[in-house]
């Protein structure tokens, strides 16, 4: 086979993979731990911290998955995302990971909506029509410039919103850190992405391609936090602190309590972006 197409066949392929096995393993998963969520969540108390308590039950099976995971970033993962810091100026990276945000703007609009939030709504779409023509397809963020920030929405928050609690805490291999509700928001989100209907998913060329550099994109920004486990007692354990405070923290935002949130992007997973559990959110109140 012709190596110019070999090479992007096999992108595609180890992509629609790694996507396939993260949505069937979350999909398995919350169809078998959502009976028992409800339960948890009304026996589990709050910490001192406001998050809570770690819901582990698969813990054996996460820590393996962890290690595998981690292994897979040491030897293929990471060697990728350092080598594109190597060979990338930082200029470029940040128009790269600017024009990636901006692709998934559309989705956070229609999470916007979901929750019943207009005015946020309207900021979104407002910074998408504003970045992908004035910020030449999303290349510059011109919209933070007009007092216009970016904000994230995904479907996880939202069913957090509604009271939906986020079940057992899981660590799919690869995939990375996610609980039951992220997980079955994540497949949601991945569906209904207005970005991938309109340009196609990871069998096309503009999906497969979408999906290759997001990844890329997202390694590369957790670099600091991947090193930084290395002096980390217990990783497992901090990596899941993590990922489940700043879940929290985004559905308490969603639910509209104001707070900052705490600067867990860098909380690490083998791939894709991936954050916490939330305590009881309040009926969502009026923007």
């Amino acid at each position: 086979m012709d190596g110019r197409r070999f090479l992007p066949t096999l992108a595609a392929r180890g992509s629609g993979l790694c996507l396939a096995l993260g949505l069937f393993a979350a999909g398995v998963l919350t169809s078998t731990a959502l009976a028992q969520t409800r339960a948890e969540a009304s026996n589990a108390s709050p910490s001192a911290t406001g998050v809570e308590a770690v819901n582990d039950p698969f813990q054996t099976f996460n820590r393996a998955s962890y290690g595998f995971s981690m292994g897979v970033d040491r030897w293929v993962t990471g060697p990728i995302a350092r080598a594109y810091m190597a060979v990338v100026p930082d200029p470029v990276r940040d128009r790269v990971s600017s024009a990636v945000n901006n692709l998934g703007e559309p989705r956070t609009l229609l999470n916007d909506i979901a929750q019943g939030r207009p005015k946020r709504a309207g900021v979104t779409a407002s910074r998408f029509v504003i970045n992908s023509m004035a910020g030449v397809l999303g290349l510059f963020d011109v919209a933070a410039e007009l007092d216009l920030p970016a904000h994230r929405g995904d479907f996880g928050q939202t069913l957090g919103r509604y009271g939906v609690q986020p079940g057992v805490f899981l660590y799919i291999p690869v995939v990375g850190p996610m609980t039951v509700r992220e997980g079955a928001g994540r497949v949601v989100d991945v569906v209904t992405d207005p970005v991938t209907l309109v340009g196609g998913n990871f069998r096309t060329t503009f999906g497969a391609t979408r999906l290759g550099v997001t990844l890329v994109n997202t390694r590369t920004n957790l670099d600091p936090a991947v090193r930084a486990l290395e002096h980390a007692t217990d990783p497992y354990a901090t990596v899941r602190s993590a990922y489940l405070q700043r879940r929290a923290a985004l559905v308490r935002e969603a639910t509209g309590e104001v707070q900052a949130l705490p600067d867990f992007d860098g909380a690490p997973s083998a791939s894709l972006e991936a954050p916490p559990s939330a305590p009881t959110p309040s009926a969502p109140g009026p923007e």
